[in-house]
């Protein structure tokens, strides 16, 4: 192997990212890794728990931040974006924007500091439920382990609070955005996914009722650190659910919306149904469903449920939602296609069943990538040297992203090794 090789660059620091980066690297490859956000894991570590095994996501994100922490032949660049990629497969440049972080990790910070700091942002990691301080620890297995600071939040009182108490050298209100051009041989894009927007599923009252949640909302207040410390509560009263309905494909295979089925809401719902069980045996849980999609050894977790008396699974496309006669419940237009009856359920809580988005789809990738109708990158692209895995190829449960993460490594060094 030749040890000058230019580095495979890959794009996401999500699981399919972090897989791809370690599995080159413990090869003998140098990768250079590059992630939006502050941290690594993307989506994933806003999961509660996986199915069907239902343990934390920490359990395997853990491992590879080890791997990734260990290994000297990884570069990851967080609060970064690549701006632009030019060449071919084997001599590939891209130039890579960093935002500022304002927190040098020259001192730590521990939260006396931050409990200061009086000014706040939106919560994004937990979908806008809640807010932080300006000054915040991303999450509680955040990588890198570094707090973040969100400058024009601060209020001039809080600026003046870090310029006189801040270890010295710890925050840097100055700092800059930076630059930097590196050459690549391969590029693997893990972009991953996100929600699919259900401010546009008028007819289901997403924004306008407040018990109408989504899926990726739900996971959150299942979390042990989530906005409810790992409650699941109604947002309208902080009361626990005791009548809730599930909605699936919302807005997926829909011709206005997401024609394509996303394949694992289905798992999600039958998950969160669980998370619901285990925190209250009284609670009743509705599913509405097209059709309940849990295949291979995935249906054992389905059958499971079919057995529980307190969840009911309802055959019918739910077609609108309005608030009920009683304050805060909901009622839902929808027609039992098994039964052949119409009937009037009202629930105090609903949860949107939301599909998969491509994120490239709005956040592309600065260089001709041939993509299907949807927005989803062909596994081996139109491009030598440019491999897609994970969500940036199509919708995929977690399983099934690190395999194909696995393939795509092995592509890029096949590439280099031709090269």
């Amino acid at each position: 192997m030749n040890p000058d090789v230019n580095p495979i660059l890959v794009i996401g620091g999500g699981i399919s990212g972090m897989t791809a980066a370690v599995e080159i690297a413990e090869v003998g490859y140098p990768v250079v890794l590059v992630e939006k956000e502050a941290y690594l894991g993307g989506r994933v570590m806003r999961s509660h728990k996986y199915f069907p095994k239902m343990c934390p996501p920490a359990c395997g994100f853990e491992i590879n931040v080890r791997r990734i922490r260990n290994n000297p032949r990884i570069a990851v660049h967080t609060l970064s974006t690549v701006e632009e990629i030019e060449g071919t497969a084997g001599e590939f440049r891209a130039r890579i924007k960093t935002r500022p972080r304002y927190v040098t990790g020259v001192s730590s910070l521990d939260s006396s500091l931050v409990e200061k700091v009086t000014s706040e942002r939106p919560d994004e990691f937990n979908f806008g439920m809640g807010t932080t301080r300006a000054l915040y620890y991303p999450h509680v297995a955040a990588y890198p382990p570094l707090h973040v600071l969100e400058r024009e939040a601060l209020s001039e009182s809080d600026l003046a609070t870090l310029t006189e108490e801040a270890p010295p050298g710890a925050i840097d209100l100055d700092m800059k955005e930076k630059e930097r051009w590196i050459d690549a041989s391969a590029i693997i894009v893990a972009t991953g996914w996100r929600p699919y927007d259900a401010t546009r599923l008028e007819n289901l009252a997403f924004g306008r009722c407040e018990n109408v949640i989504t899926n990726v909302m739900m996971e959150r207040l299942a979390a042990p650190g989530g906005p409810t410390n790992g409650k699941i509560l109604r947002p309208s009263d902080g009361a626990p659910p005791k009548n809730v309905a599930f909605v699936q494909c919302a807005g997926s295979r829909d011709e206005n919306h997401l024609p394509y089925c996303s394949a694992v809401c289905c798992m999600a719902s039958l998950k969160q149904t669980r998370y619901l069980r285990e925190q209250d045996p009284d609670v009743n849980v509705t599913i509405f469903y097209i059709d309940i999609r849990a295949v291979g050894r995935l249906e054992d977790f389905y059958y499971d449920l079919l057995e529980d008396e307190k969840v009911t699974f309802v055959k019918g496309k739910v077609a609108g939602i309005e608030e009920a006669s009683t304050p805060g419940n909901l009622a839902l237009d929808v027609e039992d296609t098994i039964a052949g009856r119409k009937p009037e359920p009202e629930f105090d809580m609903v949860v949107l069943a939301t599909g998969i988005v491509p994120e490239i789809a709005d956040s592309p990738i600065p260089f001709d990538l041939e993509m299907d109708e949807y927005g989803f990158l062909d596994g081996a692209t139109n491009v030598e040297g440019v491999y897609a895995a994970g969500c940036a190829k199509h919708p995929c449960d977690v399983s099934r992203a690190t395999k194909e993460s696995t393939a795509a490594a092995l592509k890029a060094i096949q590439c280099v090794k031709r090269g």
